[in-house]
């Protein structure tokens, strides 16, 4: 699971996490060497800012650990292509089309025009793919099809009138279609299942496949394309001589150099079931990898590496591609290694009921880390905080490993300009605890959610993994259960007793302060007027904070108040608060053990769907005058090795972009390695 980052409202809205400064070098045409110093901000279009990320600790690593990080982050990129066709089947096509037009036109580059196309083309690349990476809705370009076909034609491009005319037509509009009840597989465009797959078609195809350990289920699905073929179903599995396996063999190339520099025998196992995977397709190696994956921690380098992640799948079985890298963060590690090593006084002393309490939580692993490289679903929009594997029969005999994104964060906070927290909050004092004790706040939320929140809780026996049981809902409904977890414990003097926080009431209260202001009112930026919430994690925010809310009513734990025509949300009680936070969470994790589908629709639908109209108007026009878009997104630094006569590498040289342009031209000349159609 992975922690996405909310809307920024200040430069205390993200977790926090303190980096040296280093002295500027000089840039060249094209590049500038790393440097804390470096400005984090690349490039601004649409609703997206482009941002750079530093990698601090580069130079504690030897040779052979940088030499690690290299061969894993060419690994990564090599499966770029991947999540391109994962999330549309035409993807590739009009990328590879838009980019040819992009780099032959000789035309007029003044026009409205040709500044539409470029912006479409920037946000295409943004979300791998034409739909918009959050709303899932398709990109709509602001030129027309007559404009494109005259560039095609000038350029000598070639694009198929069918996959062209879809960049402006209603067809495939949704890439992920999570409605109330519709068929989300029919109609959603994301390239998960072939034409003429429903929903029912994958209930009973997964319905019939029997894991060899009912006690260690399978992940059925999470790694094949799902085809009807003469009326029949049939998996197309992601391997090498399969699916994608053109991509996959550059993957395994690099992921066995890697091998090669490993630091540790257990890392360089897991590293070996995971090319062994790759090579075969076979769930029980990727079950094996995980354990082997979760065992290996120690070592100052690791990895996320495949299909993993499952919100892009209508109906929670298709992991998508993603891979990050990551440096261990030598400083704030081993400062909040604190809560991993008391996760079972949390699981002991949380609301649930006795029967859902995990009486041995084992290897929860956190730590924070600096990510050297992203692709896949992880690029350029990226997690701040990442909980693995997924499997629960894993978390509970195993562990987990959770990771804060530390340079990640701090690239947030740095590329930042404020100004959304006093349009916002309901007065002064929450600003002032926002501003004082924000950062450490959204710290400790995900640390709570990554580590306690998502190993807490077990299911009943006898029943089904989640993606089974609550479908559709089970995203979200696992992200708001962790969420609440977090929410629970930021209010409690636990985290002061652990040495956490210095003042745990201000800590609790600028957290709650923050979740209910964005849960109900400012992450409504992200959406169109008149939209349902679609995204998981966004539907999750509201659900939690619209229950809490009514509940409250009564008491008037949470008054709205309306001042100059604008909307506030003010908590009268705090403590009253943190009892409703613990009574959802412990009803949200009855549904999930008890597997409660009709309860898990009408927490969601009846909560986290639907939007007042006219607080969203509202907030619409409040947030015109903010001129930072509410999504954010990185390019990667790049590694450059330097070799002797050999060959061999001699040292590793960390260089910076200097354009989103740049580095997207670059990735696509260079990891292109599937063919537009599969």
């Amino acid at each position: 699971m992975k922690l996405k980052p909310i809307l920024i409202l200040s430069l205390a809205a993200l977790l926090s996490m303190s980096c040296g400064k280093e002295k500027t070098e000089n840039k060249t045409e094209s590049e500038s060497q790393v440097s804390q110093s470096l400005s984090h901000n690349v490039d601004q279009f649409a609703d997206i800012k482009i941002l750079r990320y530093d990698i601090p600790g580069w130079e504690q690593l030897s040779l052979k650990e940088q030499k690690l990080v290299y061969y894993l982050t060419q690994a990564g990129l090599s499966g770029r292509d991947i999540i391109w066709d994962q999330n549309y089947r035409h993807n590739l096509a009009i990328r590879k089309a838009l980019e040819h037009v992009y780099v032959n036109y000789k035309g007029n580059k003044t026009s409205q025009d040709w500044k539409a196309f470029e912006t479409y083309l920037k946000r295409v690349w943004f979300s791998n793919g034409i739909h918009h990476h959050y709303s899932n809705d398709k990109l709509k370009p602001n030129f027309s099809l007559a404009y494109l076909k005259q560039l095609l034609a000038e350029t000598n491009t070639v694009l198929e009138d069918e996959i062209l005319n879809v960049i402006f037509n209603d067809f495939d509009t949704k890439k992920v279609n999570q409605a109330k009840d519709i068929d989300n597989v029919a109609l959603s465009a994301v390239n998960f299942y072939g034409p003429g797959v429903t929903n029912a078609d994958v209930e009973h195809f997964y319905a019939a496949k029997q894991s060899p350990d009912p006690q260690r289920p399978l992940s059925f699905g999470l790694n094949s394309q799902l085809i009807k073929e003469n009326g029949e179903l049939k998996e197309r599995v992601y391997k090498s001589g399969g699916l994608y396996g053109e991509a996959i063999d550059e993957i395994i190339k690099w992921l066995e150099l890697a091998k090669g520099v490993a630091e540790n025998q257990a890392q360089g196992e897991a590293i070996g079931l995971l090319i062994q995977y790759y090579k075969t397709g076979d769930l029980q190696i990727w079950d094996d990898y995980n354990v082997a994956w979760t065992k290996a921690t120690e070592g100052n380098i690791d990895y996320i590496n495949s299909f993993i992640e499952v919100y892009n799948d209508p109906v929670g079985y298709r992991g998508s591609y993603e891979t990050y890298v990551q440096i261990k963060d030598f400083d704030m590690s081993g400062k909040m290694a604190v809560l991993s090593e008391n996760a079972q006084w949390f699981e002991d002393n949380s609301p649930l009921m006795d029967a859902h309490k995990k009486k041995n939580v084992v290897g929860v692993t956190y730590k924070v880390v600096n990510v050297a490289g992203m692709a896949g679903d992880a690029h350029p929009s990226c997690a701040i905080g990442v909980n693995l594997p997924n499997a629960n029969w894993i978390r509970k005999e195993v562990g987990s490993k959770s990771v804060s994104l530390g340079n990640i964060v701090n690239a947030h906070n740095n590329a930042d300009g404020g100004g959304r927290l006093k349009e916002f909050a309901h007065d002064a004092e929450e600003i002032e605890l926002e501003e004082k004790y924000g950062k450490l706040a959204d710290k400790l939320h995900t640390a709570l959610h990554e580590v306690i929140g998502h190993a807490s809780g077990q299911l009943n026996p006898g029943v089904g993994e989640t993606k089974e049981t609550l479908k559709n809902y089970a995203s979200t409904m696992e992200e708001g259960r962790a969420d609440l977890v977090g929410l629970y414990y930021l209010y409690d003097a636990k985290l002061q007793e652990l040495g956490l926080v210095e003042d745990w009431k201000a800590v609790g209260k600028a957290a709650y302060d923050e979740y209910i202001r964005n849960g109900l009112i400012t992450q409504l930026i992200r959406l169109n007027l008149g939209d349902d919430v679609e995204e998981a994690h966004m539907r999750n925010r509201q659900w939690v904070s619209a229950w809490v809310y009514e509940k409250g009513q009564k008491d008037n734990v949470i008054e709205k108040v309306v001042r100059d025509g604008k909307t506030y949300l003010n908590i009268t009680d705090y403590d009253k608060l943190r009892i409703l936070f613990g009574e959802l969470l412990r009803e949200t994790q009855r549904i999930k053990s008890e597997g409660d589908y009709a309860a898990a629709e009408a927490l969601v639908e009846g909560y986290g769907v639907k939007v007042d109209q006219v607080i969203h108007a509202e907030v619409l026009e409040r947030n015109k005058q903010f001129k930072s878009a509410p999504y954010s997104g990185f390019v990667n630094p790049i590694l450059v090795p330097e070799t002797n006569e050999a060959g061999e590498i001699t040292a590793i040289k960390i260089l910076q972009p200097e354009s989103f342009v740049d580095q997207m031209l670059d990735y696509s000349k260079n990891y292109n390695f599937l063919p537009e159609v599969n």
